[in-house]
């Protein structure tokens, strides 16, 4: 559910708390502010003259919910200073946004970012199935990771890569984000099935989304691109097999294929290099990976692309956990899990990794 929004006249808004500034008492700073948030209980389309949009680029958005609870703290306070200091405030989020340039988020509105994670543990309880995502390719990540890293690491207009693109999960959030994303998949049936989903989710912001069948490892990236007419990509999203967890084809290009796990991380190092390649310095790289289990023994996969990825040079940023309640492969069999774990003396994964990297 969307939260809830209001649109206000932008120069009447600013001219509105600037006055309230100047008021000299505390209790006229709160008869002005009823009059603001009595205007924010109203039906959308009847606020008063005072705040009525004029025309397309007059307007200023904000989270209705998020401004009456900041009217409801100016009204707590006990000292026009600090009134004051929180109207300033009110004032910066309505003005000039501050960002930290690689994302749209205005620092000044920071309340009004919730649906953003910033906590290392992620819970997902359901993959989001709207639109074009749909749950039919063995081995896809939920929309909901590469939504949060669109979120908070590319701005509208910033260019996507993804290099192991599978059922197209990346490129649907592209366009519902109005980032461009570029998608390459190896095997020709699924970059197929890919396209036809992506062509499927609207694109109300009118970007491009390209399908390419290759393999990763020595795909021209570059040259693709440049067809494209840019140079460089602002996100790299990686989300390679989990090794021989699920065996997608039978193609020994595939890294889920791979004779052993240093011919898996070989292969996974040489797509890190080609990704490199065009990757803007400064932006960010992610990878979604799980461990295996294999004879007994834990392999810790995640953290060995972890090390492939630093011994380039990139500065690890955080390492987030995510959950994982049931895949496909597991789907109806909790309890020969359990058993197996007991047995075994191990424990059933739960979780993977999503790593975030930042290139220097």
């Amino acid at each position: 559910m969307k939260p809830p929004m209001v649109q206000l006249n932008r120069e009447a808004y600013l001219g509105f708390l600037e006055e309230t500034l100047e008021a000299d008492s505390l209790d006229e700073v709160r008869t002005r502010l009823a009059v603001l948030d009595r205007a924010l209980s109203r039906p959308p389309g009847d606020l008063p003259q005072l705040f009525a949009v004029n025309g397309p680029g007059t307007e200023v958005c904000l989270r209705t919910d998020v401004l009456q609870a900041e009217i409801a703290r100016i009204g707590a306070v006990y000292t026009l200073k600090r009134a004051r200091y929180y109207l300033r405030r009110l004032r910066a989020g309505a003005s000039k946004p501050k960002t930290t340039g690689v994302n749209d988020i205005n620092l000044c509105r920071w309340k009004e970012y919730d649906e953003i994670i910033t906590d290392s543990l992620w819970l997902v309880n359901r993959r989001d199935t709207s639109g074009a995502h749909l749950g039919w390719y063995w081995g896809n990540f939920v929309p909901q990771i590469p939504r949060q890293l669109l979120l908070r690491y590319t701005r509208q207009g910033d260019w996507v890569l993804d290099p192991f693109l599978g059922s197209g999960t990346t490129l649907i959030e592209c366009r519902r984000l109005g980032r461009h994303g570029i998608g390459v998949e190896l095997n020709p049936q699924t970059a197929a099935r890919a396209k036809e989903l992506v062509t499927q989710e609207d694109n109300p912001h009118g970007v491009t989304t390209r399908v390419f069948t290759g393999d990763s490892v020595d795909f021209d990236f570059a040259a693709a691109v440049k067809e494209l007419g840019v140079d460089q990509v602002q996100l790299a999203l990686l989300h390679p097999p989990y090794h021989n967890i699920i065996q997608f084809d039978d193609d020994p290009r595939n890294l889920c294929n791979a004779p052993d796990v240093e011919s898996f991380l070989e292969l996974f190092g040489r797509v890190l290099e080609n990704t490199n390649r065009v990757l803007e310095p400064g932006r960010f790289l992610a990878v979604v990976i799980g461990d295996r289990y294999s004879r007994g023994e834990w392999i810790p996969l995640g953290f060995y692309c972890l090390e492939r990825v630093r011994a380039r040079g990139y500065l690890l940023k955080s390492i987030i956990v995510k959950n994982f309640e049931e895949t496909r492969g597991k789907r109806h069999q909790k309890e020969l899990w359990r058993y197996r774990a007991l047995a075994g003396g191990f424990y059933v994964f739960k979780h993977e990794y999503i790593l975030l990297f930042q290139k220097r």
